[in-house]
C-alpha cells in the first residue's frame, strides 16, 4: 500500500476523518462521487466505496483506478465473494477492496485467467503444465500432512 501521506495528497478525495488506523472521504470519480473508506487493521489494507446514487455501482475500470490511488502496480488485492452464511452487506453498491499485509496472498496462476497476450502457444502451454505441477505437488503435500 502506498505510504499515508501519499494516500493524504490523493487529488481525487477530500479526506473528512483520520483515524489511527484510516480515512474516510468523499472520492470524485469521471461518472459519480462517493464515500470512501481506507483502513490498515488487524493485518489488512483495505478500502470501501459506495457512490452516492445507489442505483451506480462501481465498474471493473473504476475499481482499477482506485486500486491505483492506494497500491502500486505491482501489488496484488482481491474483491471477495464470501460463502453466503458469511455475507456482510451493509449497502448494497459499496466494493471492497482487499490485501493480507501479513502473509502472502495464493492468487490464482495467470494462465487460468485467460490467454496472454505477447506468449506463444507454446510458453501458455507451458504455464499450464506449471499450474498443474505446482497444483499437483501442493495437493500431494496436504494429503500427507492428513
Amino acid at each position: 500500500m502506498k505510504t499515508w501521506d501519499e494516500i493524504r495528497a490523493i487529488k481525487r478525495i477530500a479526506w473528512q476523518q483520520v483515524g489511527d488506523d484510516g480515512m474516510q472521504g468523499i472520492i470524485k470519480l469521471n461518472k459519480w462521487e462517493g464515500s470512501i473508506i481506507f483502513s490498515t487493521g488487524a493485518g489488512w489494507e483495505h478500502v470501501s466505496v459506495a457512490p452516492f446514487k445507489r442505483r451506480i455501482v462501481p465498474s471493473w475500470e473504476d475499481m482499477c483506478l482506485i486500486k491505483n490511488l492506494f497500491w502500486s502496480e505491482d501489488e496484488a488485492v482481491i474483491e471477495v465473494h464470501p460463502a453466503k452464511a458469511d455475507y456482510v452487506n451493509n449497502l448494497a453498491n459499496c466494493l471492497h477492496l482487499w490485501r493480507c499485509s501479513y502473509k502472502e496472498m495464493v492468487l490464482p496462476p495467470r494462465i487460468l485467467v485467460g490467454a496472454i497476450m505477447g506468449l506463444s502457444l507454446e510458453q501458455m502451454n507451458n504455464e499450464l503444465k506449471e499450474a498443474y505441477k505446482l497444483a499437483g505437488e501442493e495437493l500431494r503435500r496436504n494429503a500427507n500432512i492428513m
